[in-house]
Order: structure tokens, then sequence, then C-alpha cells
């Protein structure tokens, strides 16, 4: 891993040049795309990730793979799409000579999106109940 600390998603990316790079600015669109139009990006746990009122999800490059890091509960939901890949609590790693699941990835992170945005009503809501 590189051990630089890095501040924005750009200066993460050009850290990177061949396959890894294609694939980080591919993911980079990715998320991007499935986001809601609020979300900003940001640097959290010195890797790229994007954000609405908490972090949708991060993602990252490795020797042989990109990390994607969406939380536990999408790869709990969508279990059965990520069989193919090696997965963990609340990581899936996509081989980097291989065609990243660009629908896949999308749905991941729209239901993620869905979650955060859910339980931010929630909490407004919670607030507005002790005001009155």
């Amino acid at each position: 891993m590189i051990a630089t600390k890095f501040t924005t998603v750009e200066a993460y990316l050009e850290a990177f040049s061949g396959i890894r790079k294609k694939k980080l600015e591919e993911m980079r669109a990715i998320v991007k795309q499935a986001a809601p139009a609020n979300a900003v990006e940001v640097i959290s746990y010195n890797m790229p990730a994007i954000r609405t009122s908490e972090v949708l999800v991060y993602y990252a490059a490795y020797e042989k793979h990109i990390g994607f890091y969406p939380t536990g509960s999408p790869i709990l939901a969508f279990a059965d799409r990520l069989t193919e890949y090696k997965t963990s609590k609340g990581t899936v790693q996509f081989p980097l000579d291989a065609a990243l699941p660009k629908k896949l990835i999308r749905e991941m992170t729209a239901y993620r999106a869905d979650a955060v945005a859910a339980k931010a009503a929630m909490k407004k809501a919670e607030a507005r109940k002790k005001k009155q």
C-alpha cells in the first residue's frame, strides 16, 4: 500500500498508473453516477469515498484487486450476486484482470445511499418530535 497521506481523490488516483489507475477511474465514475446528486467525494481512511450525511462507499487499489467497501448491509443484501468474488463483512474484492461489475456496483451504492437517507430522515423526525 502507498505510504502517502492523501487529501483529495485526484491525488489518490494520480498515485497509480496502468490497470490500477484505469480501474480506479472506472470505479469512481460508477459510484458517482449511482450516488445522489448531493453526494461529495472525500478521502476517508486514506481511501476515496463518496458521502452524503455519512460515507456511502469507499474504494481502493491493491496489487491484484480493487477493494470496494459498501459496509456490511449491502454485502448481505447482494450476497447471492457476490459469490464469484472474495468478500468479508464489509468488503468486496474485484480482481484487476476482470471487468468491474458496473451494474452490481451501481446497485450496491444506491442501496447504501437509500439506507443512509432513511437513517438521516429518521434522525430528523426524531429531532422534530423532541422539539414538540
